[in-house]
Order: structure tokens, then sequence, then C-alpha cells
């Protein structure tokens, strides 16, 4: 479906032109037309499917054809991390660029002058605030902020930010939003865990799912099976004499995230590292010398595994064996997107093997296995059903872990 078959307003599909923007994606042609009527939505749909500008033209849309208050907060988006929030206002830039709106983004990890933004933004009404939870209780709990006025709710990447803790946070937002707004969320999966969330917090709502949660068949899936001790020896096999061009590799381990780091600086590879230690302008200024090239390799926790748009990542690889399957459809839905082609390498250890056979059954799918090269030395048998023990636990018939997430 192209855009201009949707019902947008002249102002927004000037936006989509500007950007150009043509075809909408299945998730954003499945519910801009049930945002437009006015309904409570909860969507499921893949990562890199667009799912951003999915609420954020219908929005634009429906501010510029209803009235509302002037100088008011109208709009809140929350999202779970810093990152994430600043792509959805870049986005909300872009998309709103022939329209009169204002958006303010709210998060931590900046300094006094960044606050004083947000304040500002806060308590004279932007109209579209993009938000942290932490911060924008912070905010709450110290200004006197007006939000008696909001008609729109929305909050991306759901799962994730019940997975970081914020349940709490969330709702003492929505106790001081009005009961009639439309609320709407966007989560990648849909446990439990969501569906209690949006009984609570949704009226009505009308629920769209796009395709179960797995990675593109574009995504050439590999594995190498090794030894912990083996695993920088790998990343040297592959990189030493190599031109790398757009690769992440994720790593769990804020530690190992900069144990590596140093390994690639050492073999004279332009590298950035992506992690909580660092600040805000120090990640901003990471991701955009990543995004245009000045840096080659991204090593980060999974601080960037979800939300983060860029299109053209060639390789992913997985330090370690994520903590489950959604976790690795995240990782590695960094590359093949927007059509393209991409490869993954997970590297498996013994003391992981088990967690990973519960990702390949997740996938239905056994993922080729790469073989040690010979000046490596021998790997370790592949026998997931020996190191089973000692490790989280699978929920039956679930095709998910247990978890008991850290903050990275």
């Amino acid at each position: 479906m192209r855009f201009d078959e949707l019902p947008l307003c002249d102002a927004v599909l000037d936006g989509l032109q500007a950007m150009n923007f043509k075809e909408a994606t299945p998730v954003q042609a499945e519910t801009i037309p049930v945002i437009l009527q006015k309904r409570d939505v909860i969507a499921c749909a893949q990562t890199g499917t667009g799912k951003t500008a999915a609420f954020i033209l219908p929005l634009l849309h429906n501010l510029q054809a209803e009235p509302h208050a002037e100088d008011k907060v109208n709009a809140i988006i929350m999202a779970p991390t810093r990152e994430l929030a600043q792509q959805i206002d870049q986005q909300m830039e872009g998309f709103s660029y022939f329209t009169s709106f204002s958006s303010v983004a709210v998060y931590g990890g900046n300094d006094s002058q960044a606050w004083d933004v947000q304040r500002r933004g806060l308590q004279k009404g932007a109209d579209v605030v993009i938000a942290t939870p932490g911060r924008l209780l912070s905010h709450i709990n110290l200004y006197d902020i007006d939000f008696s006025h909001i008609k729109y709710f929305i909050l991306d990447e759901a799962d994730r930010m019940l997975d970081m803790g914020f349940f709490d946070d969330i709702m003492q937002v929505v106790n001081r939003l009005p009961k009639d707004r439309q609320t709407i969320m966007f989560s990648a999966t849909m446990p439990p865990k969501i569906r209690l969330l949006a009984k609570t917090i949704l009226h009505d709502p009308v629920e769209v799912k796009i395709a179960i949660s797995r990675p593109p068949e574009s995504i050439m899936q590999t594995a190498y099976i090794c030894y912990e001790a083996q695993k920088q020896a790998i990343i040297r096999h592959l990189f030493v004499g190599q031109e790398a061009n757009k690769v992440i590799i994720f790593s769990g381990s804020k530690l190992k995230v900069k144990e590596l780091f140093k390994t690639f600086r050492q073999m004279g590879l332009s590298v950035g590292e992506m992690h909580s230690d660092l600040d805000q302008v120090q990640r901003d200024h990471i991701m955009h010398e990543f995004k245009n090239n000045r840096v080659n390799i991204l090593v980060a926790t999974d601080i960037v595994s979800r939300g983060i748009d860029i299109d053209d990542i060639s390789l992913v690889i997985n330090y370690d064996v994520p903590h489950d399957a959604e976790d690795y459809v995240h990782r590695i839905g960094r590359t093949a997107r927007a059509s393209a082609k991409g490869m993954s390498i997970t590297f498996v250890s013994e003391e992981e093997q088990y967690k990973f056979k519960q990702i390949e059954s997740f996938l239905e799918k056994d993922i080729y296995k790469i073989p040690l090269p010979a000046e490596i030395g021998e790997a370790p048998l592949y026998e997931p059903e020996k190191h089973r023990f000692g490790h989280k636990k699978f929920a039956s018939g679930k095709g998910k872990f247990i978890r008991n997430k850290q903050r990275k």
C-alpha cells in the first residue's frame, strides 16, 4: 500500500514525500487506519518493520485534524531507552516538518541545560513529549506539569520497558492522565505480562499482529561452537587483514564490550563502544560516527539491540549467546533491514550450548555451525543436553526463558 492511499492530511503526506517515503510497510498499513479511527491499539510486530512511523503519522494527522489545546502537552510517547527516545524524536522532526507542532525529548544522561529545555517543554506545553519513564517521572515529581489535556498516550517497545522494571513508573504516569484518551501499545513480543498491562490501560483495543517474532529469511544465521577462551582468537581470525564495514558486535557484559573495544583498537581497526558507562554526549557522537561510516565496527551491550534504525548493517556478531530467543531476534534484526541481506554469527561456548539449542528450538531450525579454523584449535562437540544444568530454566511450552534481567 502506498502512503498516498491512506487518509492522511496533506501536511503529513508532504513530510513523507520530502523524506522519500512511498510504500507503507505491513504494520503501517494495518495500524495507521485503526489509529486514525481513534481506537486503542495493541500491536505486535517484528523489529525493523517501521513501527515508529506507524504511530507518528496518524498521531500527527489527528493533531492536525482535530481541535487541541494550545500550549499544553497533547501527546506522550514513552520509550525504554535514551537511544530509542532520541530516534523517535528525530523521526518526529522529519515527519512533522510541514506542520506547526512542537516536540521535546525527555531522557537522562545529559547536562543541566538539557534538563531546563525538557522542563520548559513540559511546562509550556510542547505538543508531543517523547520520554523515558524514569526521566519523565523525575520532572513530574519536581514540577507542576499539566497533563489534563493529554489525548494520546503511546508506549513503544512495551515489552522491553517491563523487562527493565518500569511497570510501576508507567502506571504512575498513566494515573495522571485523563481517562478519555487514546492509548497505543507497540511491542515486539506478546508475553502474559504485556497482555496484563494492555488489559489495565487499554479500552477495547484492536489487536494487530504482523508475523511472529522470528528473523527474516534474508539473514544468513551462523554460529561457531567454541570454548570461551577461543572467542578472542575467532575475532582476530575474522577481522585481521579484512576490511570491516558496518559491523555490530553484541555482548551481554559491559566488561567484555570494553575488552573487545581494546582488542579492535590494538588491531588498528576503526571501532566504537556503546554501554551504560558512557554519557549521552559520548553515545550520540559514537552513533553519529557509526552511521556516517567513520566508525566501521560498533561493540555494544543490548542498549542498541532495539529500535535503532541503521539500514546498512552487513554483519551482527553475538559474542555471547543472548538471554533468550527474543533478544536473539532483536540483536540479529539490526542487519538485513530495508529488504537488504545480512549475516549473523553467534559464538557459542560449552556453557552456552543448551541456551543456544533452546533458541534453535524456538526458531524451528538448526543454525549452520561454521567449522573452527585449524589454527584456533579443536572445538568442543555440540552436545547441548550435557550442558543443560546450571542454566535458566525454560518456560514449559512457551519458547521463552524465565529471565532475571539487569539493566545494561
